[in-house]
Protein backbone atom coordinates (compact mmCIF):
# COMPACT_ATOMS: atom_id res chain seq x y z
CA UNK A 1 0.00 0.00 0.00
CA UNK A 2 1.34 3.43 -0.94
CA UNK A 3 1.03 5.80 2.00
CA UNK A 4 1.37 9.57 2.38
CA UNK A 5 1.17 10.08 -1.38
CA UNK A 6 -1.70 11.96 -3.02
CA UNK A 7 -2.69 9.83 -5.99
CA UNK A 8 -5.95 9.25 -7.77
CA UNK A 9 -7.94 6.12 -7.00
CA UNK A 10 -7.35 4.92 -10.57
CA UNK A 11 -3.61 4.88 -9.84
CA UNK A 12 -3.87 2.30 -7.06
CA UNK A 13 -2.03 -0.90 -7.94
CA UNK A 14 -4.38 -3.76 -8.86
CA UNK A 15 -5.43 -5.67 -5.77
CA UNK A 16 -4.50 -2.78 -3.46
CA UNK A 17 -7.06 -1.11 -1.22
CA UNK A 18 -7.69 1.94 0.88
CA UNK A 19 -7.24 1.01 4.51
CA UNK A 20 -9.29 2.61 7.26
CA UNK A 21 -8.01 6.07 8.05
CA UNK A 22 -5.97 6.47 4.85
CA UNK A 23 -8.53 7.96 2.43
CA UNK A 24 -7.05 11.43 3.00
CA UNK A 25 -3.91 10.18 1.25
CA UNK A 26 -5.78 9.61 -2.03
CA UNK A 27 -7.79 11.83 -4.38
CA UNK A 28 -11.01 9.89 -3.96
CA UNK A 29 -13.13 12.58 -5.64
CA UNK A 30 -12.09 11.41 -9.12
CA UNK A 31 -15.10 9.10 -9.47
CA UNK A 32 -17.63 11.92 -9.01
CA UNK A 33 -20.21 12.49 -11.80
CA UNK A 34 -21.79 15.54 -10.15
CA UNK A 35 -20.21 18.11 -7.90
CA UNK A 36 -21.59 20.44 -5.26
CA UNK A 37 -21.13 24.13 -5.98
CA UNK A 38 -21.08 26.42 -2.94
CA UNK A 39 -22.42 29.97 -3.19
CA UNK A 40 -20.63 32.05 -0.54
CA UNK A 41 -23.14 34.92 -0.85
CA UNK A 42 -26.14 32.68 -0.07
CA UNK A 43 -24.47 30.70 2.74
CA UNK A 44 -25.80 31.45 6.25
CA UNK A 45 -23.02 29.41 7.93
CA UNK A 46 -25.43 26.94 9.55
CA UNK A 47 -22.72 24.23 9.14
CA UNK A 48 -25.27 21.51 8.35
CA UNK A 49 -23.31 20.61 5.20
CA UNK A 50 -20.16 20.12 7.25
CA UNK A 51 -21.95 18.02 9.87
CA UNK A 52 -23.56 15.72 7.29
CA UNK A 53 -20.75 15.36 4.74
CA UNK A 54 -19.59 11.70 4.86
CA UNK A 55 -16.26 12.59 3.22
CA UNK A 56 -15.26 15.57 5.39
CA UNK A 57 -15.05 17.53 2.13
CA UNK A 58 -16.48 20.79 3.44
CA UNK A 59 -13.59 23.18 4.08
CA UNK A 60 -13.80 25.16 7.32
CA UNK A 61 -11.60 28.18 8.04
CA UNK A 62 -11.91 30.37 11.11
CA UNK A 63 -15.06 28.49 12.13
CA UNK A 64 -16.87 29.14 8.84
CA UNK A 65 -17.55 27.24 5.63
CA UNK A 66 -14.88 28.29 3.14
CA UNK A 67 -15.39 25.91 0.21
CA UNK A 68 -15.39 22.31 -0.92
CA UNK A 69 -12.43 19.92 -1.11
CA UNK A 70 -12.97 18.45 -4.58
CA UNK A 71 -10.02 16.07 -4.17
CA UNK A 72 -12.10 14.11 -1.64
CA UNK A 73 -15.73 15.00 -2.46
CA UNK A 74 -17.42 12.03 -4.14
CA UNK A 75 -20.48 14.01 -5.25
CA UNK A 76 -23.07 12.25 -3.12
CA UNK A 77 -25.20 15.41 -2.90
CA UNK A 78 -25.93 15.15 0.82
CA UNK A 79 -24.59 18.67 1.44
CA UNK A 80 -26.90 20.14 -1.23
CA UNK A 81 -29.89 18.15 0.02
CA UNK A 82 -29.35 19.21 3.64
CA UNK A 83 -28.70 22.90 2.88
CA UNK A 84 -31.82 24.72 4.15
CA UNK A 85 -34.43 24.98 1.35
CA UNK A 86 -34.83 28.76 1.75
CA UNK A 87 -31.07 29.19 1.38
CA UNK A 88 -29.82 26.59 -1.17
CA UNK A 89 -26.24 27.80 -0.94
CA UNK A 90 -25.10 24.44 -2.35
CA UNK A 91 -26.36 23.12 -5.66
CA UNK A 92 -25.32 20.06 -7.66
CA UNK A 93 -23.91 20.38 -11.17
CA UNK A 94 -22.74 17.80 -13.70
CA UNK A 95 -18.99 17.24 -13.45
CA UNK A 96 -17.06 18.43 -16.50
CA UNK A 97 -14.12 16.13 -17.09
Amino acid sequence: MVKDHKMGWKDLPEGDRLEAGTAANFKTGDWRSEKPVWNKDKCIQCMICWIDCPDSAIIIKDGKVAGIDYDHCKGCGICAKECPPKVRAITMEKEKK
